[in-house]
């Protein structure tokens, strides 16, 4: 029996990067290849006629997923990324835009329209808006949430908590109360190590090293010197009076010399009545 091999998780990329380069012209910032995708970087107010150049004329029939990407540091924080699918070619092509706060992306519902609920996502967790998206409204986050969780500026415990009151008989919105101040974020890996004094280490002092032990060496031709340990075989040399000396004295007597009494004498009776041989009647 014949087994057919399957078919590889990704076709040939050979030229493909170069044709769409090519074909897109002048709407492409940067272009590479990564992970097995073609990634493609190109200017914000084309990014609608470039989806469809790539849906018509190169096959890219399905958008699979839009997402978002947040660098603080940069003038245009936002990221907003584009992944796309062609089945009859068995290729992926990533398309990126860059933004900022105020400056929506052109809409592509209308190339696909679930990128509606794509867009959507991307403005509900980061704050991107979309021009020309029929439904612009937060599709993941509760009524009347405020912020965008998604930015990296956002705290990680939020502005609003919410809970069950017992006395109202509903889910109440109350501002978060911490101990701690947890809204401070510095960008930097846990594992790097923080370059400033955490607040509470100001306080610690740095102990002084303990002085390294002086070893002394055997003294040549013979064993090393050992002390002599202290004993009290003498009620002088307690030093805690006379009550001390005594029970030294007591523990260092010989065990086996017990003192023993001297014995009573034996008292003999007196019989008057009774005569002696020899004497008479």
């Amino acid at each position: 029996m014949t087994v057919l091999h399957s078919a590889p998780r990704y076709a040939s990329f050979d030229g493909v990067m170069d044709a769409l380069v090519a074909a897109l012209g002048d709407r492409v910032i940067a272009s590479r290849e990564e992970h097995g995708e073609i990634v493609l970087t190109v200017a914000r107010d084309s990014i609608e006629d470039t989806l469809r150049d790539l849906r018509d004329a190169h096959q890219f029939q399905q958008l699979m997923d839009i997402a978002g990407v947040d660098f603080p540091s940069r003038a245009e924080r936002f990221e907003v990324v584009y992944c796309l699918l062609s089945v009859t070619r068995n290729l992926r092509v990533i398309v990126k835009v860059s933004t900022d706060e105020a400056t929506p992306v052109p809409t592509v519902t209308t190339l696909w329209p679930n990128a509606g609920w794509y867009e959507r996502e991307v403005y509900d967790m980061f704050g991107v808006l979309f021009a020309g998206n029929p439904d612009l409204r937060r599709i993941l986050t509760d009524y009347g949430f405020q912020g965008h969780p998604f930015r990296k500026d956002f705290p990680l415990t939020g502005y609003v908590e919410l809970r069950y009151s017992e006395e109202d008989k509903r889910v109440v919105y109350e501002p978060v109360r911490l101990a701690q101040d947890l809204r401070q974020f510095d960008f930097m890996s846990p594992w790097e190590g923080a370059d400033y004094v955490l607040p509470g280490d100001e306080k610690a002092v740095t102990p002084p090293p303990a002085p390294a032990p002086v070893a002394t060496a055997p003294v040549t031709g013979g064993p090393a010197k050992v002390d002599t340990p202290k004993t009290t075989d003498t009620k002088a040399d307690t030093g805690a009076g006379e009550p001390a000396n005594t029970k030294a004295a007591e523990a260092t007597a010989p065990k086996d010399a017990a003192v023993s009494a001297p014995e009573a004498p034996v008292a003999t009776e007196s019989r008057p009545d009774k005569k002696t041989d020899g004497e008479g009647a």
